[in-house]
């Protein structure tokens, strides 16, 4: 608990914000509502009885509701989620609405290049982040790395570019001056000390850009399947009528015998239209 304190800005406080932290009745129970309130803020704790089989269930990260009603209910200043293992975060602003780790990473990204912290020229984050997010650094003269989902390669990435921001739009935030690994509790107070810095609500701070409409199709099909002609000339189709105006993902699953489809684009009608095509091929050319 100390050493996540000292990550804190020093002579910053929580003193008059009311924070909702959901622990997922996991890892932080207990040290994630201890630091909040030993730095000044009014907390409440949901989900912070774990008796060995709850973890996850129906509460953390993972499935944010529960911190966003508690928000609504309490009229906090802020909501927290961690997840289970406490290496992950979504958060919520005083009306509600989630903050995924995208808009975790943008506001990481502004504050530390501001400040002069920023290290490696930009941040590293996986296929799956939004291209707004991509856009909005760009704007700001930061690079957004990409890598394959998984906050390994993501610290990979961090290791050999010299960055030290990094994540996941599921809210993953490796932050290595700190940790060389995702610590939810010491990205969560770098967002709260950004709050506290300009003393405005979270919903004017924490959504610093318009995600582009992302569709996502799990096809179950094995991974020769994307070998076939059929479904190369889908996907170069695909990638014509988007015209630069967003991006087409396709990828195994690591887990599961499934195809990945995701577009993004800012026509939300043609992105799921081409999500509709590519999965539509990949079924006919696996039945």
């Amino acid at each position: 608990m100390e050493y996540v304190k000292a990550t804190f800005p020093p002579g910053l406080r929580l003193d008059g914000l009311k924070i909702v932290v959901d622990c997922a009745n996991g890892a932080a129970y207990k040290v994630a509502p201890t630091v909040l309130w030993e730095l000044g803020a009014e907390v409440i704790a949901v989900a912070v009885q774990p008796d060995g089989k709850n973890i996850n269930e129906k509460c953390g990260a993972t499935h944010p509701d529960l911190m966003r009603e508690t928000v609504l209910l309490h009229q906090a200043d802020v909501g927290i989620a961690l997840d289970g293992d406490a290496d992950r975060l979504i958060m919520a602003d005083e009306k509600g609405h989630a903050i995924d780790g995208d808009q975790l990473l943008a506001l990481i990204a502004q504050s530390w290049a501001r400040g002069g912290r920023l290290r490696g020229g930009g941040i590293v984050a996986t296929v799956m982040s939004n291209m707004g997010l991509e856009r909005f650094l760009a704007a700001q003269k930061i690079a957004l790395h990409r890598t394959p989902v998984g906050d390994r390669y993501v610290v990979e990435a961090m290791r050999g570019r010299g960055c030290n921001v990094g994540g996941e739009q599921s809210g993953h935030i490796v932050l290595s001056d700190y940790s060389p690994t995702g610590d939810g509790l010491i990205a969560a107070l770098q967002i709260l000390a950004v709050i506290c810095e300009q003393k405005k609500k979270a919903s004017a701070i924490c959504n610093l850009f318009k995600p582009l409409p992302q569709i996502l199709s799990n096809v179950p099909a094995s991974a020769d399947v994307l070998d076939k002609p059929a479904i190369k000339k889908a996907i170069e189709a695909a990638e014509k009528k988007l015209n630069g105006g967003g991006r087409i993902l396709i990828r195994k699953s690591g887990t599961e015998p499934l195809i990945r489809v995701m577009a993004e684009g800012d026509d939300e009608k043609l992105v799921k239209a081409l999500v509709e095509e590519i999965a539509g091929a990949i079924k006919r050319e696996a039945a």
